[in-house]
């Protein structure tokens, strides 16, 4: 076999994974170092435009703290976070994350993405913490943020990162190796420091879906766990990499629910017709005190389904059709077809594959309920999850032994975290 053609790229900051943590950290980096000469470059296995775990689009921002308005502070968030995860969670990271977040949408809303307004010109609410957005253009706006900040010509796609390149004297990060997945062709990367932000992992575990769905799985198939084995790799401390992250998910077609849980008002019943994460309180008893939180943390929650799946009280179903008629009662039939429309863009914006389902199946979910399912098994650095890399926290709020060197930076010299290869976060 004939050998692969080399290049050679030298720049001061890497960049590894194109998603939205990738993306975020070109557009910092760009902003803050260009004008300081510094050359930035993002590396992606696909096409920035539609990678990562938003490429599909989304309907919600899960995160706005409403600061402006005095919605919700800092602190609130950190308590959550902290009630979610049943205490697993570093305070100052979740902290760091909240107190920029908002800064972060409004710029998102400068550069184009439409979000929800109520008629007093607030963001439109889905829950506490999230904002209702027309996301399917969600991820190329961000992109091409991105792209304009550090260049185009410092953007290299479809080339996947095999492993990071250390000096052997002092331990550092030096650079990175990737091969194209569409020339016979080698890329050796040279930096100064590198961040990680790649995904996490899916396909560890096979699939649940069935039917229509078969193969279908929630988080996005092509995250293969770079995030995590790259830094591994390089001798990097980790954290909380035995944690394994299930979500109720409508089945088959993976759809989210959150949504119809948060503004919707929807219940989720068993083949009983019994509320189980009422008739279930027991089953979480034993993790006292947080059996008592509400809501629910995510975790004892689902044990609670678990359980009473095993209790044989399942299926478990969205009663969509409860929901929605409730909803609808009195109202004329412009405003029942804006409900009705809202339900579809949900999925429509995010998860196409549950709209299909419902469409090839014929269901109208102001009529039939949908059955729930939890997903197969993800390492993920989110979502209740927090699984990554152990990182230094921002200087200002980092506890003793909790800062080293710079914020979100790896044990291993010059390797950084982002998204997903943060643990111990958000």
């Amino acid at each position: 076999m004939e050998a692969p053609t080399v290049e050679t790229v030298d720049t001061d900051l890497l960049i590894l994974g194109g998603g939205m943590a990738g993306c975020g950290a070109a557009y910092e980096a760009g902003y803050w170092g260009r004008s300081k000469g510094l050359r930035v470059t993002l590396v992606e296995k696909a096409a920035v435009e539609r990678s990562g775990a938003v490429a599909m689009g989304l309907s919600a921002i899960n995160c706005y703290m409403g600061m402006k308005h005095g919605e919700n502070q800092p602190e609130d968030f950190v308590r959550y976070v902290r009630k979610d995860l049943m205490g697993l969670c570093r305070e100052d990271l979740v902290y760091d994350i909240a107190r920029h977040v908002d800064s972060t949408v409004h710029m998102f809303e400068s550069w184009g993405l439409p979000i929800f307004k109520t008629e007093d010109g607030r963001y439109k609410r889905e829950g506490r913490w999230q904002i209702m957005i027309h996301g399917e253009s969600y991820k190329p706006i961000v992109a091409e943020a991105a792209k304009k900040a550090i260049g185009p010509e410092n953007v290299y796609e479809r080339l996947f990162i095999s492993h990071l390149l250390k000096d052997e004297s002092s331990g550092r990060v030096t650079g990175a190796v990737a091969f194209s997945v569409r020339e016979h062709k080698v890329f050796v990367f040279r930096c100064k420091a590198a961040i990680c932000s790649a995904g996490g992992a899916t396909g560890v575990f096979r699939p649940h879906a069935v039917g229509e769905g078969l193969g279908r799985i929630w988080y996005a198939p092509w995250n293969t766990g770079t995030a995590y084995s790259l830094p591994i790799r390089a001798g990097a401390k980790m954290t909380q990499m035995e944690h394994r992250l299930v979500v109720t998910r409508f089945k088959d077609g993976y759809g989210p629910v959150g949504m119809w849980f948060l503004l919707f008002k929807g219940k989720v019943k068993n083949a009983y017709g019994e509320l189980y994460e009422e008739t279930q309180q027991k089953a979480i008893a034993p993790f006292a005190p947080y059996d008592q939180v509400r809501p629910i943390p995510t975790p004892l929650r689902n044990h609670q389904m678990l359980t009473d799946r095993a209790e044989g009280r399942g299926p478990h179903y969205m009663r969509t059709d409860e929901a929605l008629q409730a909803l609808t009662m009195g109202l004329d039939p412009k405003a029942i077809r804006e409900i009705e429309s809202d339900a579809w863009e949900d999925f429509l914006d995010m998860t196409m594959s549950q709209a299909l389902l419902w469409a090839s199946n014929n269901i109208d979910p102001a009529k039939i309920p949908s059955e729930l399912d939890l997903t197969e098994p993800y390492l993920m650095g989110s979502h209740s999850s927090a699984t990554g890399a152990w990182v230094s926290g921002p200087e200002d709020l980092a506890a003793d032994g909790y800062f080293w060197g710079y914020n979100r930076m790896t044990t291993v010299p010059g390797l950084f975290a982002a998204g997903d290869g943060v643990g111990a976060s958000a």
